[in-house]
């Protein structure tokens, strides 16, 4: 029985951990996509507290920023499209992600009402944004075009 027990408790313990791989929501490095939360997003994107009024980007790096739901279909047909893309683009562009469940805060600052939704941001300039799961071509398109112009 206490053999039992030890064997329920390890696998309440590791199971969490393959679930977030599996869905993509574990450990981003390996993909080179970096996970952001309110704190990193102000430091890294857009100081929306400190720049009310007008955008400045905080990097020096275009980006693609993906507001998701672990419990949404498109996020998750998406997220390998943005693997490839962070891989393919790994010194040119950063792509970030947001789960908006857990910050919901960014995700009211901006209105997002539908996701998947992604903000292409230049270092110079406003960004763009778009709605849902954009196929690969459309992504690399608007990278190319805006992005890296």
């Amino acid at each position: 029985m206490k053999k039992l027990i030890k064997v329920g408790l390890i696998i309440l313990l590791i199971l969490p951990a393959f679930t977030a791989y599996a869905e993509g929501t574990g450990n981003n490095d390996a993909n080179n996509i970096v996970d952001l939360d309110k704190k990193t997003f102000l430091e890294k994107v857009f100081n929306y507290e400190k720049n009310a009024e007008s955008w400045a980007y905080e990097g020096a790096t275009p980006c693609i920023i993906n507001f998701y739901a672990d419990y949404c279909g498109p996020c998750r047909r998406l997220y390998p499209t943005l693997v490839d893309i962070a891989k393919e683009y790994n010194s040119k562009i950063i792509v970030y992600r947001i789960n908006t469940e857990v910050e919901k805060e960014l995700a009211a600052a901006f209105g997002i009402q539908g996701i998947p939704f992604l903000i292409f941001v230049p270092v110079n300039g406003k960004p763009q944004a778009a709605t849902g799961a954009l196929p690969k071509e459309n992504l690399e398109e608007i990278i190319n075009s805006f992005l890296l112009k």
